[in-house]
């Protein structure tokens, strides 16, 4: 079982932004950016083009609504998108409010976040997902 789908079953927290019975999204504790965000499908797959194609599709369109939800509660000037797929064997995307393109950098120092600010930014894209 892997650590996301540990965070799909509740046994570890997450700072949850939007779940449906097929995807979850939720905040990057190690954020590029803040609002960084990480959207899964719930079948375990490790990589993302080993998904069926009903279950890739769904998690692009799913993806698009937590991307507009970010776009409302950060400030940049777009929202990237960043799939590697080598860090979780999980099927991934990176949603990344970005206003450069250096803010899809993944090898700069991390955003750092209190708990709160974490908490109240989850609520804020939350309240904002259509």
């Amino acid at each position: 079982m892997t650590i996301f789908s540990k965070i799909i079953a509740g046994e570890i927290p997450s700072y949850k932004i939007a779940e449906d019975e097929h995807y979850y999204a939720f905040l990057d504790i190690n954020p590029v950016t803040k609002g960084h965000t990480l959207v899964i499908p719930k079948q375990e797959t490790d990589y993302l083009f080993d998904l069926d194609d009903k279950t890739l599709s769904g998690l692009t369109l799913f993806a698009k609504r937590v991307a507009k939800a970010i776009e409302k509660s950060v400030t940049c000037k777009r929202i990237g998108i960043a799939v590697m797929g080598l860090e979780v064997p999980h099927a991934h995307v990176h949603l990344i409010p970005i206003s450069t393109e250096g803010d899809m950098n993944f090898r700069k120092e991390k955003a750092s976040l209190s708990k709160e600010e974490f908490t109240t930014l989850a609520e804020t894209i939350a309240a904002n997902f259509e």
